[in-house]
């Protein structure tokens, strides 16, 4: 079939129906592979780090700042992006191909150099800078398919985030690995998810805006509704990332101290595999809330979560089969809930706004990351793992607070088709 021809920023989109390009199907499979593709560099150097300790010394902030330049620089793109408005101004594919191509140079630089450093911070920034066009951009690109299927779909894409997010744990789990090759892979697959990307289409619901409108970020706050879906996502955001974070080094603490061989590569493998299984958690909770209600699947998977977060690091001497089994839970139900607080704001924003609230949302969320990341070692050098972890779970408990406020405001009735 021929390529969408609209590639260009400004103008009129095309009527429903008559829109060139890939079919929802296609278009939706091509971009849940170039998201799968294009994340791997997120977490690449939370990957590496474990096999850089074992030839170079990292303090532990330098060890944090690995990751949290990379959230940092989400934040600097993010804000950019929502203040120019450029998911709603211009084409969604080229916005993704991009920043992917630019990150697959930045994540494939580090491979040339040492491991820490002025130099690796600021590429790990311009990663994060680049993500902004990316996991955003692919959210608003699957909300234009949908079809009474907003919750799936947008949950279809979490879910490919997360695989993606874990794919660097799978690597590192390999024996006799070295940590330049956690790098080169993770930017070559974000070579190919850039390629890919043009030859997905865009759906129907795509209302491009005209000009800037700095007016709309304030609506991510200004409305009770955006605002109190936006809340439970900040809930939602305090933990999930210092979960994915710090959860491999809990495991390989763990390990080690029960005397098992292979601490490492065994506590690498259970965390690629936690944080993968959370995908089929993204994707059930969508299909469930487009069934029972966006609200109450938020409420339920926070509720979970925050339960393993507070209960985790007190059954670290516990039988291994106990052990692993919470950190399921926790992997399926820390992002059950994430795409729902987005397709709630894509529902309650106004069309030609949820490019930019969504960029807005992410954007709040992944600077409390920040916070939230740095503060888990800190705590656990004074209260050990139970306190590190219980403290994300502040994070979820507060976040059905604001889901529950916002259940039983009159605007929830446009959720899901009436279901809260």
């Amino acid at each position: 079939m021929s390529r969408p021809s609209s590639w260009a920023a400004g103008g009129a989109e095309p009527a429903p129906g008559k829109r060139k390009g890939r079919g929802k199907t296609a278009s939706l499979c091509i971009l849940l592979l170039a998201e799968v593709a294009a994340m791997g560099v997120w977490f690449s150097s939370s990957s590496a780090v474990a096999l850089i300790k074992q030839t170079h010394v990292i303090a532990p902030f330098d060890e944090a700042l690995l990751t949290s330049a990379v959230q940092l620089g989400f934040v600097a793109g993010t804000v950019i992006s929502a203040l120019l408005s450029l998911a709603d101004r211009y084409d969604l594919r080229r916005l993704f191909a991009g920043s992917a191509l630019v990150a697959a140079l930045a994540t494939g630089a580090l491979a040339m150099l040492p491991p820490t450093g002025a130099a690796v911070v600021a590429l790990r920034v311009i990663t994060g800078m680049c993500m902004a066009g990316v996991y955003p951009v692919g959210m608003r690109l699957a909300a234009t398919w949908a079809q009474g299927d907003l919750g799936l779909l947008i949950g279809l894409l979490v879910g490919a985030l997360t695989l993606g997010s874990a794919s660097p744990h799978l690597l590192a789990g390999l024996e006799g690995l070295d940590w330049r090759a956690i790098y080169g892979v993770a930017a070559a697959c974000a070579a190919l998810a850039a390629a890919a990307i043009g030859l997905a289409g865009i759906g129907p619901n795509f209302k491009r805006a005209t000009r800037i409108d700095f007016s709309k970020v304030a609506e991510a706050w200004r409305r009770p509704s955006v605002r109190l879906a936006n809340l439970g996502y900040l809930g939602h955001m305090w933990e999930l990332y210092a979960m994915w974070a710090w959860l491999a080094l809990f495991l390989q603490q763990t390990f080690a101290e029960r005397g098992m061989a292979e601490a490492r590569s065994r506590a690498e493998w259970l965390t690629f595999g936690v944080i993968a299984f959370g995908a089929l958690g993204a994707w059930f909770g969508g299909w469930l809330a487009d069934r029972v209600g966006r609200t109450a699947v938020t409420i339920g998977a926070m509720a979970v979560s925050a339960s393993c977060a507070a209960l985790i690091g007190w059954i670290a001497s516990a039988p291994t089969a106990v052990l692993v089994a919470v950190a399921f839970v926790w992997g399926f139900s820390v992002i059950a809930d994430s795409a729902q607080f987005s397709a709630s704001v894509a529902e309650l924003a106004e069309p030609s706004s949820v490019g930019t609230l969504l960029t807005a949302q992410t954007c709040a969320g992944f600077l409390l990351t920040l916070v939230s990341i740095h503060l888990v070692p800190d705590v656990v050098a004074q209260l050990g793992w139970r306190g590190g972890f219980g403290l994300l779970a502040i994070g979820p408990a507060l976040g059905c607070l604001a889901m529950w406020r916002l259940r039983r405001h009159p605007d929830a009735a446009r959720l899901a088709g009436g279901r809260r």
